[in-house]
């Protein structure tokens, strides 16, 4: 059977969220989102394309901060509503310079950091 980006369920805005994970520790390193396009780009490239709602164009991981996600495994999950890309990852994920994006818990009612940025 050949995937068609088209058969997944998007939002009102076209956009399907999508989780970053790392293949090889299995943590997660952020979410964000993709249209049809970015879907098809990213299963074409290898290279994790998002759709960045703010500028309404396409975000290439690593393009500019050299940061780069390459793609290993691409997902859908049951209802086809959220994709899960399991991902190379050069360097640090999170735009505060953090392996994750998902560096706070909240633990007895208070907001505990759990990981500084990577310092050069």
């Amino acid at each position: 059977m050949i995937f068609d980006p088209q058969t997944l369920t998007y939002d009102d805005n076209g956009l399907i969220p999508v989780i970053a994970q790392d293949h090889e520790t299995g943590q997660v390193l952020m979410m964000a989102w993709m249209n049809a396009d970015a879907v098809a780009q990213t299963l074409q490239t290898g290279r994790v394309t998002y759709w960045s709602r703010s500028r309404q164009s396409f975000w290439i991981k690593g393009e500019t901060s050299g940061h780069v996600q390459k793609l290993v495994d691409f997902r859908l999950d049951c209802d086809r509503d959220c994709l899960l890309v399991m991902v190379d990852q050069t360097g640090p994920a999170c735009h505060t310079n953090r392996k994750s994006c998902f560096y706070t818990a909240v633990r007895d009612g208070a907001e505990i950091e759990l990981m500084a940025p990577i310092t050069d």
